[in-house]
């Protein structure tokens, strides 16, 4: 058995795990909700369709998140899918900040929960679940209502944003 071939534990080398885990790639979303007076957005990319019947999708927010407070006191949530323009809006999302929506176009969602311009898809949510999983909690919404604005993604894979086809703005 080669040095590759030989099962690694999660445990032995962290850093190796997360690397070997961005071998997969995956699609880029701004997650977003409101509660009182209080708007939040992360990015994530632990986005997944869970269910058709009935439509639910799911995703993972850190149980250290300064947003989770407002992400489980909302009962909306909005999936922003970001398309392969909108890297800018990915590290916007990443990064503490006091106001992350500061100068942009929004449109208010279900709940309150803010949408963005310029997306290739965007899905509103109830939410259904809330379930502590390690250190993140598993937010799983029903998907209420939705858009498609057929761009192209904006996609993750060894640490980096890229696109699949660089198609034209419009």
């Amino acid at each position: 058995m080669t040095l590759e071939e030989r099962p690694l534990l999660p445990a032995d080398d962290p850093r190796h795990y997360r690397r070997s885990l961005g071998c997969f790639p995956t699609g880029i979303t701004v997650m977003t909700a409101a509660h009182a007076s209080t708007r939040v957005g992360v990015t994530a990319n632990s986005f997944a369709s869970v269910s058709l019947d009935p439509p639910l999708v799911l995703w993972a927010l850190r149980t250290d998140s300064p947003s989770l407070s407002v992400f489980h006191d909302a009962r909306h949530f909005a999936v922003n899918v970001l398309a392969w323009h909108q890297e800018d809006l990915s590290r916007r999302f990443a990064k503490p900040a006091d106001d992350k929506f500061d100068g942009l176009t929004l449109t208010e969602g279900l709940g309150g929960a803010p949408l963005l311009d310029g997306c290739a898809a965007r899905f509103e949510t109830r939410i259904a679940h809330q379930i502590p999983s390690g250190d993140h909690v598993l937010l799983v919404g029903e998907v209420l209502r939705y858009n498609n604005f057929h761009r192209e993604p904006l996609v993750f894979l060894r640490g980096d944003h890229l696109w699949l086809d660089q198609p034209t703005i419009g």
